[in-house]
């Protein structure tokens, strides 16, 4: 890990950032972070509490004169998604992530960076260890698994924090106060088929997408990315109907909350077919890049002979898989049509794993409105199940209601104003906040979310703007020096 990142301003911040970079913290793996979160609020001899689910809530007395002032919850989550270039050689589980400074940004070679929210962890504690920043009583909440499930926010029981305004430091735009964001539901369809043997005049192909950019699957669904599965599956059917192409394998996408950037599929073709095969796909190739060119000017679409596989899929699954996938919504479903700009409601087709006789489809369901998130998922199941698929929707989680009225908002749009001499943007995002889930056993916090620039969350591209950190912490001291009175 660079030493210059220790070296950035603010410093207390940044070496935060770097000593908690050097934790692995992947979803659902974060025993590790969880101990180091623990050690660290124990070794500053504060009260430390980790709860049923391994959430961690650290408790700070408020510092002189501050005393009468509210309590305040400040809340990050300690999990990051977990990405890297198909040739960055990297262990997710015993390495820290390997940052540099380029330019203005922060970024990791080759992986995700963790900024996102790791800037959040790292500024609450900054806080909580300084000795010169003026606040009132903190309750830190660092909660687990927000990435893939927020199974740590809805395992928070009530009654564990007294606070009652609580400060999500989980978004990524420096010039915006989140106010409300959208709900999700996993859409997960399967299905078994019968493997057939690769007739023997069958020849094998391997074709591989990748070179998108990929990224947030809420924050970034409406800015026309392209979908490595979507391509994909477009691949697939038009050399099935042209030439009998069949498929042998599948591995596309990864996590749901991610756009998918990379597929592979194995397949097989009639040799007769090869060369008119080939001519196809390029034209193919030719015919997505040019749609893509200013959204994914690094696309690759490659095509490489390889031995002939085994076994192939079943004819008819084959037919309603890349039917059923074709049909199924990708992106931008509805734009609001109360808050301009706001996508309402949307699906990531985020993974599809075709293998061994076994078929997965995996989405990520968003919306602001309950009832357009269930009947999108209903769509999409009624898709699949066409095709023969079981299909589950699960990990279903609540949305969080704008409340316009809200006293910290009218603070921190006043304090912005004064700092920056301009006004910042009041917003709710596509992206899934714990904050409605915080809600259903705290209803009476008065909640808001911020935080500085970070772009290509997610993704490799993640990086994290110095300049807009700098411009963020001094928005949270003077943030925490103006919390009203009890």
């Amino acid at each position: 890990m660079s030493s210059e990142i220790r070296k950035l301003q603010p410093q207390l911040l940044w070496n935060k950032f770097a000593d908690l970079n050097a934790v692995p913290r992947a979803s659902k793996k974060e025993e590790r972070v969880i101990t180091f979160m623990k050690d660290f609020g124990e070794k500053l001899g504060l009260e430390t509490i980790e709860d049923v689910v391994g959430n961690v809530i650290i408790k700070k007395p408020a510092t002189p004169g501050m005393e009468n002032r509210t309590t305040i919850v400040m809340q990050s989550h300690l999990d990051m998604v977990h990405q890297k270039n198909n040739d960055t050689v990297f262990d997710f589980d015993t390495q820290g992530i390997d940052m540099f400074v380029d330019g203005d940004w922060v970024k990791a070679k080759g992986t995700t960076l963790g900024a996102d929210n790791g800037l959040g962890v790292a500024t609450i504690m900054a806080i909580l260890e300084s000795t010169d920043i003026a606040h009132p009583a903190i309750e830190a909440l660092f909660t687990i698994d927000e990435e893939t499930g927020m199974t740590g926010a809805m395992g928070l029981k009530g009654g564990l924090l007294s606070g009652s305004i609580l400060l999500n430091l989980d978004t990524e735009e420096d010039d915006e106060i989140g106010v409300g964001c959208a709900g999700g539901i996993d859409v997960t369809a399967t299905r078994v088929y019968n493997e057939e043997e690769t007739p023997e005049f069958k020849i094998g192909y391997t074709i591989t997408v990748k070179g998108l950019q990929g990224g947030h699957s809420g924050m970034q669904i409406h800015e026309g990315l392209g979908n490595a599965n979507k391509i994909m599956n477009r691949l697939l059917f038009d050399g099935f109907e042209n030439f009998g192409l069949r498929i042998s394998e599948i591995d596309g996408g990864s996590l749901r909350n991610a756009i998918p950037r990379e597929s592979k599929a194995i397949v097989a073709i009639d040799a007769i077919h090869e060369e008119a095969f080939l001519s196809e796909m390029k034209l193919q190739e030719q015919i997505i890049k040019a749609e893509l060119k200013t959204k994914e000017p690094d696309l690759e679409v490659s095509i490489s002979k390889s031995d002939s596989p085994e076994k192939i899929m079943d004819l008819g699954v084959q037919e309603g898989l890349t039917r059923a996938i074709y049909a199924a919504c990708n992106g931008v479903y509805r734009m609001s049509a109360d808050i301009p700009n706001l996508v309402e409601t949307s699906n990531n087709i985020a993974r599809v794993v075709v293998k061994d006789g076994e078929v997965m489809i995996g989405c990520l369901t968003r919306s602001s409105v309950e009832s357009a998130k269930v009947d999108l998922a209903k769509t999409l199941q009624a898709t699949f199940e066409l095709t023969g698929c079981y299909v589950e929707l699960s990990g279903d989680y609540p949305g969080w209601t704008p409340n316009m009225d809200s006293p910290i908002l009218k603070v921190m749009e006043k304090i912005y104003e004064d700092l920056n001499n301009e006004k910042p943007h009041v917003a709710a995002c596509h992206a899934g906040l714990e904050c409605g889930i915080l809600g259903t056993n705290y209803p009476d916090m008065d909640m808001i979310s911020f935080g500085p620039n970070i772009k290509g969350a997610h993704s490799p591209d993640e990086r994290a703007q110095i300049s807009s950190v700098q411009k963020y912490w001094k928005f949270v001291l003077e943030i925490l020096k103006e919390i009203p009175a009890k």
